[in-house]
């Protein structure tokens, strides 16, 4: 298949997928939501494909919501669509992420540079995650003024805990590859030049496997876990998100965050 912000190839029984919008650090707009799901639902297709790995192309894996895009945040609180409408879009991100969890291959996502947002929710939408040990992540959606939404939350939680999730989410710091592998959210942190062999050595772990019995302990841990009330993605998440973007305190805490978030940008 062929999109415009991701790359997607498969190589015998391994698949990959490339967020690809370098020069914006793999930043995601709608266009690489709804393209990512496509790719998830598309790998599906493929049986000969055991594992796919996710990573992003150039200096970051995903450096969150793109705050250049045209302002897609004021056009979701704008009265000039209707609400069904502003709902359907609000909620391209958790579809993406329940796309990608739901893939039938083991997804092992390829960790470097920036993981903010979004990319720590894709992230946790993957079934394993290897880390460099220089990546920085972030969550800074309460400091934007918004709630995580795309399922982050019950996926947070499952992977880290009631009381991280909070602490991460409502602090909005960042934390250290190190410190997501103590907390169990990453498999394994290596120097970013052991990286490619690292993630490429459990692939083919993985694959080299019977394809049936993995196939099954992925579909099996993740039914006990919904069992368990974890991971199981909130259907109202676009609701919220809906209305925090109309509160005028979240508002202006948009305004703020974006103002300084560009200035680094342009400095650097």
């Amino acid at each position: 298949m062929e999109f415009r912000t991701i790359d997607v190839g498969v190589d015998g029984a391994l698949g990959q997928l490339t967020l690809n919008r370098p020069e914006r650090l793999n930043a995601m707009n709608a266009t690489m939501l709804c393209e990512l799901a496509a790719a998830a639902r598309w790998f599906d297709t493929q049986p000969e494909v055991r594992v796919v790995i996710v990573g992003g192309a150039g200096r970051a894996f995903c450096a969150g919501a793109d705050l250049k895009e045209p302002p897609a945040q004021e056009a979701l609180a704008s009265t000039e669509r209707s609400w069904l409408s502003r709902r359907e879009a609000a909620q391209s991100g958790r579809r993406m992420a329940d796309a990608v969890e739901q893939m039938r291959a083991t997804t092992i996502v390829r960790l470097h540079g920036q993981i903010i947002g979004g990319g720590v929710v894709l992230a946790a939408a993957c079934d394993l995650r290897v880390a460099e040990e220089e990546a920085r992540f972030s969550i800074p959606e309460v400091a934007l003024g918004i709630p995580l939404a795309w399922g982050g939350i019950p996926r947070l939680v499952r992977e880290i805990g009631a009381a991280r999730t909070k602490e991460l989410v409502m602090t909005c710091r960042p934390f250290t590859p190190q410190e997501a592998q103590a907390m169990g959210f990453v498999n394994r942190v290596v120097p970013l030049s052991e990286l490619d062999q690292a993630v490429a050595d459990l692939a083919a772990e993985i694959a080299a496997m019977p394809s049936v019995p993995v196939v099954i302990t992925k579909e099996h841990v993740n039914a006990v876990a919904r069992a368990m009330g974890a991971g199981l993605t909130a259907f109202s998440d676009g609701e919220a998100l809906l209305s925090a973007l109309t509160d005028p305190e979240s508002v202006q805490a948009r305004k703020d965050y974006t103002q300084r978030r560009l200035g680094k940008n342009k400095e650097a």
